[in-house]
């Protein structure tokens, strides 16, 4: 993930850390203090042995080569990665004071670094032969995709059903009823293998506890779910966009069957959310020749940070394919023609009236999209009482910023930033208002990140 004689900036690294703490420890690391026997390669490898609370240092090797984000080996007990040994060696990298010379791999350094790359050759090898023998047999897999179709059909009839016994008894049952309800219901959603069904399900249990206004809010949430229902039970009779959109908001798996689009991607946010089981990541490119934002989703067990990262900053000259769907950006990673570099381009900005009009837009294509990706240019971020909002510079609307927004400290990072000039946002604009991202000051200036 870089080339000779480019390197990261310190923000672009500490968004590589898998929590706070990683970045508060790796922090305190990126110093030349506790390191010894620090290197570097042409080749994109960087190695070093950091003094820890035992007699032997810790043994810390990285590979910033990988198309998908980099590799790392720690000698440390940490099951996070990156741990903070490896945030701390790629800060020591990116300040650019000769503390991280190139040199020849030691041994130890060496042996990981060949054999990953060996690994990943035979990976690759045994990927394209799999591929070629899961199309061996089409017959079996139309019938398992027919079973599952009849399980989800089965299981969005009876969740009609459940639906109308709620609105027929009166939502304020829902409040008698806890959360109990809603839970055995979304494990009925998950036995029907309709995960998306699910999880919509499980959303609509925290709403009666969520404050003044719930019933409403309840019964905006079960029109949509009913609506998804219906998208379902009637997906023969959709335009072909729109039933993908179904099926993927149901939770059925697509490919990046797309046609391949090549572009030079620009990085503008890298977040991750997390749930007891898996740590989602998410992370927004806009294509600088197309004008097209773009949504790479990776994975990763709870605890563990997902492989691809892609640090806000960069740029890659590269193709990507789309997912299946009316009005989808989600996209694959495909061939990578350059290694992602530094950049000082941004994408174009658009006022706050014609944000709310690409969102209400994009709600055309997918009735269930809670927010679409967007850039405010000459925004102001002004208080509003007890909320905070983006006002327009140049006009004299305003739109808010989300509820979980506000209570960030990269609202505060906004705000500075600003310090009431307008600035550039990027962010997702929807339904509970605008949820800032990354931003960018008036002039020349690094991205800066809110999330």
């Amino acid at each position: 993930m870089t080339q000779q004689g480019v390197r990261w900036t310190a923000d672009q690294v500490l968004a590589l850390a898998p929590d706070a703490a990683s970045r508060k420890a790796g922090s305190k690391l990126g110093a030349a203090g506790p390191w010894s026997e620090a290197g570097s390669s042409d080749e994109g490898t960087l190695w070093g042995l950091c003094r820890g609370s035992g007699s032997k240092p810790y043994q810390t090797v990285i590979d910033i080569t990988d198309s998908t984000g980099p590799a790392y080996k720690c000698s440390c007990p940490s099951r996070k990665f990156p741990c903070k040994h490896a945030l701390g060696l790629l800060l020591l990298w990116a300040g650019e004071d000769g503390t991280v010379p190139r040199g020849q791999a030691p041994d130890w350094a060496g042996e990981w670094i060949a054999g990953r790359r060996q690994r990943a050759e035979e990976k690759r090898t045994a990927g394209a032969a799999s591929g070629a023998s899961a199309s061996g047999d089409p017959e079996a897999a139309r019938r398992r995709a027919e079973r599952r179709a009849e399980r989800i059909t089965a299981g969005a009839a009876e969740l009609e059903q459940r639906l109308t016994d709620l609105l027929r008894g009166g939502l304020a049952a829902a409040e008698q009823a806890g959360y109990g309800l809603w839970e055995e219901t979304a494990a009925r959603m998950v036995d029907a293998q309709a995960p998306g069904l699910a999880a919509r399900v499980r959303e609509l249990g925290a709403i009666p506890s969520s404050g003044p206004g719930w019933p409403v809010r309840l019964l905006e949430e079960c029109a949509l779910l009913h609506l998804l229902d219906q998208g379902w039970l009637r997906r023969e009779r959709l335009p072909d966009g729109l039933a993908a959109t179904v099926r993927s908001r149901i939770g059925l798996p697509g490919s990046a069957d797309g046609p391949p689009v090549r572009d030079h991607w620009l990085v503008l946010a890298q977040y991750d959310t997390a749930d007891s089981h898996l740590t989602t990541r998410r992370i927004w490119l806009h294509g600088a020749e197309s004008e097209r934002p773009a949504l790479l989703l990776s994975y990763g067990a709870a605890g563990r940070a997902p492989e691809l990262s892609l640090p806000v900053g960069l740029a890659l000259d590269a193709e990507v394919a789309a997912y299946p769907g009316a009005g989808q950006l989600r996209v694959a990673l495909g061939e990578q023609f350059t290694a992602p570099a530094p950049t000082t381009r941004r994408p174009p900005g658009v006022s706050v009236a014609r944000a709310a009009e690409r969102y209400g837009e994009a709600l055309r294509d997918d009735p269930w999209l809670d927010s679409h990706p967007v850039t405010l240019g000459r925004v102001i971020p002004t208080p509003d009482g007890d909320d905070w909002q983006l006002a327009d510079a140049d006009g004299d609307v305003a739109l808010p910023l989300a509820p979980a927004a506000r209570s960030r400290s990269g609202l505060w990072r906004l705000v500075a930033l600003s310090g009431g000039a307008p600035v550039t946002v990027f962010g997702e604009c929807g339904h509970r208002g605008f949820t800032p991202l990354t931003a960018w000051p008036e002039g020349p200036g690094e991205a800066v990140l809110l999330c």
